[in-house]
């Protein structure tokens, strides 16, 4: 079955290169276009769209927050935010907007359907470009763990090792082979991290990690 896709994106050539490389795609059905914000929410009500390819800078409405609005309806679109972005404010902004990934323009096109295809399926994802960007940000704030978070969360030393490498965006596989760990047992390292934390997913979890100060 294909994933359906909403894209809205108010430069009309991106928008039909977006568009056309969807069409190709024999994973992907482009089921709704819109250019501006307020477009974007009135059709992601009306097309059941599984992904809204959802770029930034709209007029009328800036994704951020239309991305706000469809999630406050209770619309069950994961939403990929694409954008040309790449400051702090912004991807800090985008992600508590309840958006479930964020990914560059200009990305390859193979990155860009991996993309979609994970967050179809509810798992989130951070471009890796911006994965370094909020790492590089905690490192020039020089933040430190602090006692009293870590212990009002109950994460262990071997779960912080985790948590910093999900904030730089390792994979399972990427974990485990860092840490020289079975991929079942960097799993459940991730399992209990989001259960303690309070989080469904690994981009709230690198949020919530930066807020907290527990990286």
């Amino acid at each position: 079955m294909k994933i359906k896709v909403l894209l809205v994106e108010d430069h009309i050539m991106a928008r039909m290169g977006t568009a056309i490389f969807i069409q190709n795609s024999e994973d992907l059905e482009l089921v709704g276009q819109a250019e501006d914000g307020l477009s974007a929410v009135q059709m992601a009500q009306e097309v059941n769209a599984d992904v809204i390819l959802m770029d930034i800078g709209l007029p009328k409405i800036d994704g951020i927050e239309a991305t706000k609005r469809i999630k406050e309806k209770g619309i069950n679109s994961s939403i990929l935010m694409l954008t040309s972005r790449d400051n702090e404010d912004d991807v800090y902004a985008a992600l508590q907007s309840g958006a479930d990934g964020y990914i560059m323009k200009g990305c390859n096109l193979d990155s860009l359907l991996s993309a979609i295809k994970s967050v179809s399926q509810k798992a989130a994802w951070l471009d890796p470009m911006i994965a370094r960007l909020v790492l590089s940000g905690i490192q020039r704030q020089n933040l430190t763990p602090k006692e009293e978070n870590i212990n009002k969360y109950g994460l262990t030393k071997k779960e912080l090792e985790v948590l910093s490498l999900i904030s730089q965006g390792y994979s399972n596989k990427e974990i485990s082979d860092k840490l020289v760990i079975t991929i079942s047992t960097a799993k459940a390292h991730v399992h209990n991290i989001l259960s303690k934390l309070y989080v469904g997913d690994r981009v709230k979890a690198t949020i919530k990690a930066r807020n907290e100060r527990l990286i």
